[in-house]
């Protein structure tokens, strides 16, 4: 089994205002992670996501896609240990 990881991802590009936070919330959800996703005040989208490695890397890989309307410049991820913090994941408020 997959060790439980933290990523936090900054997705750049046309990702706003084209259900991106929904629909990674919706692929989140069906690979079992939990952690938040919000807009940037600088146009970009976070993701903040916990759980095994290979789920993670299987939503930043669709990330690099997005949905239909999107147009991903950029995916930024870093990896960090994880904290446990999320019970489940959400849309959450711009920061």
């Amino acid at each position: 089994m997959d060790e439980c990881v933290r990523a936090h991802v900054i997705v750049s590009g046309l990702v706003q205002g084209v259900f991106f936070r929904v629909t990674a919330c919706d692929v989140a959800d069906d690979l079992g992670l939990t952690g938040l996703v919000r807009n940037l005040r600088t146009g970009d989208v976070e993701i903040i996501v916990e759980g095994p490695r290979g789920a993670i890397e299987r939503l930043i890989s669709w990330a690099h896609q997005g949905p239909r309307l999107s147009k991903v410049d950029d995916v930024h991820t870093t990896w960090e240990e994880a904290t446990g913090d999320y019970s489940r994941f959400d849309v959450a408020l711009t920061l």
